[in-house]
């Protein structure tokens, strides 16, 4: 197999796993920190592994100016975690991954303001089609505008904003390779979510059960570590264009996932506001 089609193969699989961690999150019996905690520890721990047998270092000799975005950039993935999970729990995964898969154009409308980019036709075009399919997923979801599905759409907006956050913070990162930037990252989210979660809701890792610490491991090893390293891998590979693409394959899967593997509706507005929300988030990506 030759390496571009490998790295295409590495992206495929990596999209599509990220497109299942629903399925273990709501199999999991804890709460939405503690799973971005465990995550998190199991990952930075693989990472590090990584890291430590690869030729790839990561000293912070060499990265103490842009430390402080990694540690930020780490705290909101944490965060960006919870609230994702949460939006899980209150709405249907479809809803949740769609509203999420706002953020390409939550960061096109910020790159204006920090970066001084031109707002161009097609952007104004992709926001307001993007925005028309998240009113669409919001006002005609089968389960009516109840409190619980409001919170959850809100959750799934709210993740949004702090990965398009991470999107931003990690464009002035110029010196830390992606694994490495990884590492950083999750170590951070680590450090901060532990006093969280012991302050919040504590632990209680006591109370799973076997099946329980198995989807822990295969989200924290499988979905995080393995995962993380093959997406970043591909990275180095394949043209932007291309990862971009492929990428879109992640709430195609949460999509089947929802509504085959855990029986929810979806209308067919809802699928049309789901077409406009990807549909045009990846025209904004791939330009003209």
């Amino acid at each position: 197999m030759s390496t571009k089609n490998r790295a295409r193969a590495q992206m495929i699989l990596s999209a599509a796993a990220f497109g299942t961690i629903p399925l273990f999150v709501r199999a999991l019996a804890l709460t939405s920190s503690e799973i971005a905690l465990y995550r998190a520890v199991i990952a930075t721990i693989l990472i590090g592994i990584c890291l430590l047998f690869s030729r790839e270092k990561a000293p912070l000799s060499e990265i103490k100016k842009e430390l402080p975005l990694l540690l930020f950039s780490g705290v909101a993935i944490g965060f960006n975690w919870i609230l994702l999970f949460e939006a899980y729990r209150y709405t249907t995964v479809s809803e949740a991954t769609l509203c999420y898969y706002f953020a390409p154009i939550i960061v096109t409308l910020a790159c204006t303001v920090l970066f001084h980019e031109t707002l161009k036709l097609r952007q104004v075009v992709c926001f307001v089609m993007s925005t028309l399919g998240v009113i669409l997923i919001v006002a005609v979801g089968e389960g009516g505008a109840t409190q619980n599905r409001t919170l959850g759409i809100v959750m799934g907006l709210g993740a949004a904003l702090l990965y398009a956050s991470v999107v931003l913070i990690n464009k002035f990162i110029k010196n830390v390779s992606g694994i490495q930037r990884t590492f950083y990252q999750f170590l951070a989210a680590a450090v901060v979510l532990l006093p969280y979660v012991a302050l919040a809701d504590g632990f209680h890792l006591e109370h799973l059960a076997w099946n329980g610490w198995v989807n822990l491991l295969i989200l924290g090893i499988f979905h995080t570590g393995i995962t993380y390293f093959l997406y970043f891998s591909s990275l180095k590979e394949l043209p932007g264009q291309e990862a971009s693409v492929l990428s879109y394959i992640d709430p195609l899967v949460a999509i089947v996932i929802s509504v085959a593997a855990l029986g929810e509706s979806i209308t067919l507005m809802q699928i049309l506001g789901g077409v406009l929300v990807i549909g045009f988030a990846l025209w904004n990506e791939l330009g003209e």
